[in-house]
């Protein structure tokens, strides 16, 4: 089975792990520009972190205009628990300071009226949003189509043999929407991440505990 087309074998590793892990829920029903500021946050921390970080700033500042027009300091401070926290904070004010002045308010809703590509390419021209950001936002914030992939989706996918082995990450994100169906994109990715982070290690995969045995590349060369 691990000749299978690359669009039949993903249908077959999201229903299995729909059967193994269950249909997902995103962690927080977010706007726009709240998740841009929280997946820039997320960058190269936990969960956890991010969240103290992003309440945090809500809390210290009463909306994002506020937080665009206070001093760097002040921001800095407040998202300290992220980490990077001096990379971060410059980079969420001129974002916000971008999309003020490009737009005239901070409301990312116009996207939903977009092709998504064009969409994905507006918001990735800010600094510090790559193409997995990009693609949460719309996707989980916005409802508009697009796949991110993490560094645990990018491994899993590989081993899988879902993308080819030398794709690219940036590559990867319309290579893989290309193989799920658009309204299980959510679903699709959550599993994924959840299957690297539980069962696909990046050391040591588990893959006695894993359902797609028959249908990884990884483990048929094992």
């Amino acid at each position: 089975m691990s000749d299978l087309p690359s669009a039949e074998k993903a249908i077959i590793v999201h229903c299995r792990l729909m059967e193994l892990f269950g249909k997902p829920e995103w962690r927080l029903a977010l706007t726009g520009i709240d998740e841009l500021v929280s997946t820039i946050l997320s960058q190269n921390t936990n969960d956890r972190n991010r969240d103290v970080a992003f309440f945090a700033l809500k809390k210290a500042f009463p909306d994002w205009e506020a937080v665009r027009d206070a001093e760097p300091q002040a921001v800095v401070e407040a998202i300290r628990p992220a980490g990077l926290a001096n990379q971060k904070g410059p980079r969420i004010q001129t974002a916000l300071r971008q999309i003020s002045t490009e737009r005239g308010s901070l409301d990312l809703g116009f996207l939903k009226d977009w092709p998504v590509e064009q969409a994905h390419a507006w918001l990735t021209k800010f600094n510090g949003v790559g193409p997995k950001t990009a693609a949460i936002v719309l996707l989980f914030a916005l409802g508009i189509p697009a796949f991110p992939v993490d560094t645990h989706i990018y491994r899993v996918s590989g081993r899988l043999g879902l993308r080819p082995e030398k794709m690219t990450v940036e590559q990867a994100h319309g290579h893989l929407a290309g193989l799920f169906p658009p309204d299980e994109y959510g679903p699709a990715h959550l599993n994924l991440i959840r299957l690297g982070r539980e069962i696909c290690h990046a050391r040591k995969p588990n893959c006695p505990a894993c359902p797609l045995q028959d249908v990884c590349d990884y483990y048929q060369r094992l």
